[in-house]
């Protein structure tokens, strides 16, 4: 597999978020379902969004959607695991942004799963590209 990213260390990234592992997180097989890392990824990213006061999810003019996903694995994980989501950003364009996230430990250096997902922003009601609002470009850039 070329094409396989290579495994990322902690140093890739520029802000960490806790994860709580769920007991239903866990596939028949013991470990985190995939499906659940593209909760952790969205959680992450719009958890500090939130936080940081650029998106306030019921009322923002300009929202975030997400139009690509991807990730891959490199070791499990399960439930009762505490995670840690590291973000960065590895592209910032005129209306979208590509985040990096790595899933890691709780402490460890490298990532278990690591992906990226681009929101594009649009206005809420004609859901057509908007420019990233300026705050919102200066946040994300001091995460590249």
């Amino acid at each position: 597999m070329s094409d396989r990213p290579e495994r990322s260390d902690r140093s890739a990234f520029r802000l960490f978020r806790p994860i709580a592992t769920r007991w239903m997180d866990n596939d028949a097989y013991g470990h985190v379902n995939n499906v659940h890392y593209y909760s952790y990824f969205d959680s992450a990213v719009n958890g500090w969004l939130v936080e940081s006061g650029l998106l306030a999810i019921a009322e923002s003019p300009v929202i975030g959607l997400v139009v690509e996903s991807g990730c891959s694995y490199f070791e499990s994980v399960a439930f009762p695991d505490a995670l840690e989501a590291g973000i960065a950003v590895a592209h910032l364009g005129r209306s979208s942004v590509r985040y990096r996230i790595g899933i890691f430990r709780q402490g460890a250096l490298l990532a278990a799963a690591q992906g990226h997902f681009v929101h594009v922003y649009v206005d809420r009601i004609t859901q057509r590209p908007v420019e990233l609002p300026s705050e919102t470009r200066k946040a994300l850039s001091a995460l590249t």
